[in-house]
């Protein structure tokens, strides 16, 4: 059985990434890509559907960190005969992805097992393994393939290949598994410790850009190295999170494929990268934003592959029971197909943060952005599913219609402050009245709170972002009163939900766990309204629900206090990022991004 969420640790190479348990099982990687079938699902599943132990043989305690500021994962297993460590990380060469285990005796003696349980597919395709002439074992099955080198004897032993073997002080036995397309020449093998060097260094040096963040350093670090591992070095993709199908309810069907990139983290992308001081991967995530949405206006999606692929058609994998029986597993994602009016504005806005932070750009990106509004003058009045991609119908949501706003606000200010070619009286004439229909329709005069629809009753956490994009200032008596409803009806045990899913918005049965991004949007509130206390509390509650290694899923429940749905989560680690920097200076993101002209 699948260990918590919180108990799972990642290792990566830029390309795809590992999750490894306190228990030293690796139980999902999928390779090559972040999206790539998984060959390791026991996440999703038990060990039968693919899995890496490497632990300590008989009982022992575990204790594990990350090694300094990189993804090399250090765990420590101790018994009554000795201590061991195991090292993963993972590196990459040109086709092929590395994944190294590296276990080095601490104190005394420890007797160590491994059981290797290769299934490509998902867990539906048992390898074929065979001995190389080098030592090397082969597990081919179809375009794939998998060598394991080590000095350990191995054995196959009911479709697994095990090993027993032990490790004394300053002893150390190393793994190497790699991937290739079966129909490729093998590769050379892999020095593990000329590797490990190199891994680090590549960490290292790629921290050393950080912009520090007072005391809250660390935790802002780790969440950048955590976005780092979630991108894709050749295309600058940063994808959602890391797996599919971890449930946002436990035992029910909220599952749903996060390996992909969504086009509205694009400004909360931009704005942790460059306050973080990571310039390079702020101009590839720009660069690829501008590739995903070039082409004709009428085709954009919400979400594409991490290389920009439009085709992510969902389908269900029968042979994997889910996460604690949480089924369906999903494999892509039907929300592709949806009409989500507020990415518009999550675009628009980010192409103009990119161009205030002086971001070199092509010729061919304001032409881009003009055609998306000229689009969007077309459309913006219609319903559409939404923020939480809702599976129950199109409606007027409030926070479309405000990020079609800022769409328009936004390609208004970057043809005014960067000479532009523009219409801007029509441009301005439209945000007009988007901005007299949301406060007019979106608005509750009953509960002084903007609402979730047109029309409705029910609140919506996307509401917090009204002040937060600068739609309305948040000394606004409208802003102040949709804070204290949220508080009133959608905060938690101290936590925020995205809506009451017993409303059926979304057309799936009701329940699932808070929604960390929108706490930190709700601190992110405090601040823009000078509660600066509640900020800091609300954040150090928030700092404290990290697993131990820093990470973060989606969702948390604080009853059972467990982290819910898809991990590492990029948006929470994004919020977490823009609300500590937002504490620590009058100019930080939400401050950037909330200021208005007199409108």
């Amino acid at each position: 059985m699948a260990g918590r969420i919180e108990d799972y640790a990642v290792i990566g190479n830029c390309e795809t990434i590992a999750l490894v348990g306190h228990d030293g099982s690796i139980d999902w990687l999928g390779l090559p890509r972040f999206d790539s079938a998984a060959c390791f699902a026991a996440l999703l599943g038990g060990s039968d559907h693919g899995r890496w132990l490497l632990a300590a043989a008989e009982d022992a305690r575990s204790t594990r960190r990350y090694r300094g500021d990189t993804l090399i994962l250090e765990t420590d297993f101790e018994t009554a005969e000795g201590a061991a460590r195991v090292v993963d990380f993972m590196s990459r060469r040109d086709g092929v992805s590395d994944l190294v285990r590296i276990v080095q005796g601490l104190r005394g003696t420890v007797a160590m097992r491994t059981e290797l349980v290769v299934r490509f597919e998902y867990g539906s395709r048992v390898p074929w393994v065979a001995r190389l002439a080098d030592g090397r074992l082969q597990l081919i099955a179809g375009g794939e393939r998998l060598l394991l080198d080590t000095a350990v004897p191995l054995r196959g032993e009911n479709m697994r290949t095990v090993g027993e073997f032990s490790v004394s002080a300053g002893e150390e036995v190393s793994f190497s598994l790699c991937w290739t397309p079966s129909f490729q020449s093998a590769p050379g093998k892999l020095e593990a410790q000329s590797a490990l060097a190199d891994v680090e260094k590549f960490w290292l040096g790629w921290a050393s850009a950080f912009t520090p963040a007072a005391e809250w350093s660390d935790a802002v670090l780790r969440s950048l190295l955590t976005l780092k591992a979630l991108a894709h070095w050749q295309t600058g993709g940063i994808v959602a999170a890391g797996t599919t199908s971890l449930p946002e309810r436990i035992g029910a069907a909220r599952n749903w494929d996060y390996r992909f990139c969504w086009l509205r983290d694009a400004t909360f992308t931009l704005y942790a990268l460059i306050g973080g001081g990571v310039i390079t991967e702020a101009k590839a995530w720009r660069n690829w934003l501008l590739r995903a949405v070039a082409g004709s206006p009428d085709a954009l999606q919400v979400i594409y592959g991490v290389a920009g692929e439009t085709r992510l058609t969902e389908y269900e994998i029968p042979w994997l029971p889910g996460y604690e029986n949480s089924a369906p597993v999903r494999v892509g994602n039907a929300a592709a197909g949806q009409l989500q009016i507020d990415v518009y504005g999550e675009v628009l806005d980010a192409l103009y943060v990119a161009r205030r932070a002086g971001l070199e750009e092509d010729g061919a990106s304001w032409a881009v952005e003009c055609a998306l509004v000229t689009h969007l003058e077309g459309i913006w009045n219609l319903p559409d599913e939404g923020i939480w991609e809702v599976r129950g119908g199109p409606r007027h949501f409030t926070h479309s219609k405000v990020m079609a706003w800022v769409a328009f606000d936004r390609a208004i200010r970057s043809a005014e402050e960067f000479s532009m070619d523009a219409p801007l009286e029509r441009w301005r004439a439209v945000r007009d009245e988007i901005h007299r229909q949301v406060c007019e329709r979106g608005f509750d005069i009953a509960q002084n709170a903007f609402v979730q629809s047109y029309g409705a009753t029910a609140l919506d956490a996307s509401t917090l972002l009204i002040a937060m994009v600068g739609f309305l200032p948040a000394s606004d008596p409208r802003v102040q009163g949709t804070v204290a409803a949220i508080e009133r009806k959608l905060v938690r045990n101290g936590l925020v939900l995205r809506y009451d899913t017993s409303v059926g918005v979304d057309g799936l049965a009701p329940g699932e766990g808070s929604f960390l991004a929108c706490s930190f949007w709700l601190a992110d509130n405090y601040v823009l309204l000078g509660r600066l206390d509640d900020a800091q509390a609300l954040f150090e509650r928030l700092l404290s629900l990290r697993n131990d290694v820093g990470l973060l899923a989606e969702e948390y429940d604080p009853v059972a206090r467990r982290q819910l749905g898809n991990f590492p989560q990029a948006f929470s680690h994004l919020a977490l990022i823009n609300t500590a920097r937002n504490l620590l200076s009058a100019g930080g993101p939400v401050h950037q991004r909330a200021s208005v002209r007199d409108a």
